[in-house]
């Protein structure tokens, strides 16, 4: 399967989110890095490329993440947020278990070994 007919997309901030979530994730899924902030260019690049799929923003719990996400809600409205728990602050933080219970509420296919 390419990217291109992979029909969902999470969009998170750095490399270790996306391993993170790589390993917790069952089905095929495109998950894109902005590498913190995002210029209007990048934006709309990656907007052209996710168009006509389902969009996943899970972003830090921190300014910089709370910055990006008010981004993407203003340039990306139909997009779902994902929230991790604040007191873990950073995707890459946060537990297996609790990515893969987050990720399921939105109807994620997750790897049933985190849901312990």
């Amino acid at each position: 399967m390419t990217i291109e007919e992979i029909g969902k997309v999470i969009i998170v901030e750095g490399r270790s989110d996306k391993k993170r979530i790589e390993g917790i994730i069952k089905e095929p899924i495109e998950i894109i890095c902005t590498n913190g902030t995002i210029s209007v260019a990048k934006l709309d690049e990656i907007i052209d490329s996710i168009y006509h799929k389902e969009v996943y923003i899970l972003v830090d719990s921190d300014d910089s993440g709370n910055k990006l996400r008010k981004q993407f809600k203003r340039e990306l409205p139909e997009a779902e947020h994902l929230y991790i728990d604040k007191m873990y602050r950073e995707v890459a933080a946060a537990p297996r278990n609790h990515i893969a219970t987050v990720l399921l509420s939105a109807n994620i296919d997750v790897n049933t070994e985190f849901l312990i």
